[in-house]
């Protein structure tokens, strides 16, 4: 987001579509959202609907709730959040420890971990890990959380990415 000085001097934040690079402007969900009746604000591309990328904004503040995103990349995130919610949902582990896993295995400290903030990559290896999670033995389960918690899969990850470069 760069920021603009409005007329009084304050700054404003513009954001930028990472797609089409339009500006993006506040709005309400009607005409987006099937029922809106909660009044939810959008920032929304301003080639919407050729340009279908928006995000949410926290109720009551101009905050978007992560970033700017496509209809792909929505649905990615909706479904990240689906399995990854299931693991402290099922009580397979506690919703701390659930976000400790996701902060060790993306490497980000948890108070930057959120999947609204993901790209599809990812997006997708939380599903992808949250199945194999989901998908266990109780004690395979145990075994696996123990093993990322720990940093295994982190190192696993950066050894394979410096493998392909």
């Amino acid at each position: 987001m760069k920021q603009k000085k409005n007329r009084k001097g304050l700054a404003k934040d513009i954001m930028y579509c990472p797609y089409c690079g339009g500006r993006t402007e506040l709005r309400s969900a009607d005409g987006i959202y099937h029922d809106n009746r909660d009044g939810t604000m959008l920032y929304v591309c301003k080639n919407y609907p050729r340009c279908d990328t928006y995000v949410r904004v926290r109720p009551g503040t101009m905050e978007p709730i992560g970033t700017l995103a496509n209809g792909r990349l929505r649905a990615l995130r909706t479904e990240a959040h689906r399995y990854f919610n299931q693991l402290y949902e099922r009580g397979i582990m506690s919703k701390r420890e659930a976000y400790e896993w996701l902060s060790q295995m993306i490497g980000l400290p948890m108070s930057k971990t959120h999947i609204g903030m993901m790209g599809e990559y990812y997006c997708e290896l939380v599903i992808e890990e949250s199945k194999k999670l989901l998908g266990g033995t109780r004690r395979q389960r145990k075994g696996y959380y123990l093993m990322n918690h720990v940093g295994g899969y982190r190192n696993e990850i950066n050894s394979g990415a410096a493998a392909c470069g």
